[in-house]
């Protein structure tokens, strides 16, 4: 089947399922190549979390990534 089926079958919109992804290998300029990386949670938004990928063998910063809750949650 073809990949653009599902999105003209939504009415235009992607199905859930491909809305987010997560990365598993990045570019590292300390260990200049494509490496595994862990995400670490940096804050809780109002709008979301923001997350920071790091190298597996470095620790560097390799990129973040803003996860938007669908329910944001009520903190007291």
């Amino acid at each position: 089947m073809d990949p653009r089926d599902y999105t003209r079958s939504a009415g235009g919109q992607p199905p859930d399922a491909y809305r987010e992804f997560d990365a598993t290998e990045l570019y590292c300029p300390n260990c200049r190549e494509a490496v595994p990386v862990r995400k670490h949670l940096l804050l809780v938004l109002p709008e979301g979390d923001k997350y920071e990928y790091r190298c597996v063998y470095c620790a560097a910063s390799v990129g973040t990534k803003m996860d938007h809750q669908r329910n944001p949650s009520l903190i007291l």
